[in-house]
């Protein structure tokens, strides 16, 4: 077993913490790329981007995100409920921790904030799927 000093731990942790800023501006490309390799966040954030209002109801969101995604075998009713239980659970945390949106749980509410670069992807990747 090996045994590290508490001097250790607080280089490791001062390393850890050092110029957060700086590495959130390294890791902000692969943080994008991550969040937009889903097909549903594409899916959200291309439905909020087209949308006139500020903001949109969840419940407006997931039956926008069940039209744009393939239903598979699954009834329409099956469909929407795990659509709605991957936004909640997975897909709006994460495009509200990495800044995309913001999902208000009180209000059962999305907006989103993608800044010009996010746009500039968001145009890119619809212009493959165009192609398609």
């Amino acid at each position: 077993m090996e045994h590290t000093s508490r001097a250790d731990r607080v280089n490791a942790e001062d390393v850890s913490t050092t110029n957060t800023a700086e590495q959130e501006r390294s890791t902000a490309p692969d943080v994008v790329l991550s969040i937009v390799a889903h097909e549903h966040r594409r899916a959200i954030l291309q439905i909020l981007d087209q949308t006139d209002t500020e903001v949109m109801a969840i419940s407006t969101l997931v039956e926008r995100v069940a039209e744009h995604i393939q239903n598979g075998d699954q009834s329409a009713d099956e469909h929407r409920q795990r659509v709605r239980t991957a936004l909640h659970h997975i897909h709006l945390p994460k495009l509200d921790a990495c800044g995309m949106i913001v999902h208000d749980t009180e209000t059962n509410q999305v907006r989103k904030t993608t800044g010009e670069p996010g746009q500039e992807l968001l145009a890119t990747i619809e212009s493959y799927v165009t192609r398609e």
